[in-house]
């Protein structure tokens, strides 16, 4: 078993930044690969970003390329996630999860989920 909590999110006007941690207990945290969704409102669950163990591979979906960072610190059981230049339609709750692998994009491939964080960005 893996427990994860997200901590960081909150409201932010757009063009402004937040980063969101994802603290993780149980099962040896580096074993896993590491992702975050979100999901706003009457929407599927989204893909945001994933990195792999070691932390030296990462993916990121479209709709924030460029703007989202996701890093990892095994020593600390942390995943987080760095937004920045924030958009209102970036209002989502967020979640992390934890893989042991398999289509990264998807949340069948995640094993375990946190409770989520609400992003709200106003405009």
């Amino acid at each position: 078993q893996v427990q994860l909590v997200e901590s960081g999110g909150g409201l932010v006007q757009a063009g402004g930044s937040l980063r969101l941690s994802c603290a993780a207990s149980g099962r040896t945290f580096s074993s896993f690969v590491m992702g975050w969704f979100r999901q706003a409102p009457g929407k599927e669950r989204e893909f945001v970003a994933a990195i792999g163990w070691s932390g030296g591979t990462t993916y990121s979906g479209d709709s924030v390329k460029g703007r989202f960072t996701i890093s990892r610190d095994n020593a600390r059981n942390t995943v987080f996630l760095q937004m920045n230049s924030l958009k209102p339609e970036d209002t989502a709750v967020y979640y992390c999860a934890a893989s042991n692998g398999g289509n990264l994009l998807r949340p069948r491939a995640y094993d375990y989920w946190g409770q989520g964080t609400q992003v709200t960005v106003s405009s």
